[in-house]
């Protein structure tokens, strides 16, 4: 585990206890996108993060590279790449911030990031879930768990039909 004392604190907001990229380093992310033909750029502190939809610390797309800095939370991280995931590679190249707008997609690329989360170091799904639980994310069953856990087998018929990653163990 890699401390980082850039990585922003606000006492009393759930959403500062998530996981953060500088906690974690920047190699093991790397490498996981590295295998589904991404790259992971590194953003100087404080610079704005290109391709970044919601702006802040959250991660940014383009074409097929991820953009994130030290106190990028690892869910955003793992979500974007997810949307980029998702998409046949030759869709890949014409994304600059924006991804999609199909709900098919966006489910499995929530599922993705959580499945994905079990390939990183010290993260695993079920911090993942609990970080996307305290960022706020919105699940018709109240919380990511029981959104992967009861009530998304769309989203993994999507991945399996494509063979993406989507193994539930």
């Amino acid at each position: 585990m890699h401390s980082d004392n850039s990585v922003r604190i606000e006492s009393g907001d759930p959403a500062s206890t998530v996981m953060r990229l500088g906690q974690i380093g920047f190699d093991a992310p790397a490498a996981l996108l590295f295998r589904f033909g991404l790259q992971l750029q590194r953003v100087s502190a404080g610079e704005p993060i290109p391709g970044s939809f919601w702006g802040d610390e959250e991660a940014g797309i383009i074409g097929t590279t991820v953009y994130a800095r030290d106190d990028t939370p690892v869910h955003s991280l793992l979500h974007e790449a997810g949307h980029l995931i998702v998409l046949p590679p030759e869709r890949r190249l014409d994304v600059h911030t924006d991804a999609t707008d199909s709900i098919e997609e966006e489910d499995a690329t929530c599922y993705l990031q959580i499945v994905l989360a079990d390939q990183l170091p010290d993260v695993g799904r079920d911090r993942l879930m609990a970080d996307m639980d305290a960022w706020g994310y919105s699940f018709r069953l109240g919380s990511a768990r029981a959104w992967f856990e009861q009530d998304a087998g769309n989203a993994r018929e999507f991945l399996r039909e494509r063979g993406l990653p989507h193994g539930t163990s």
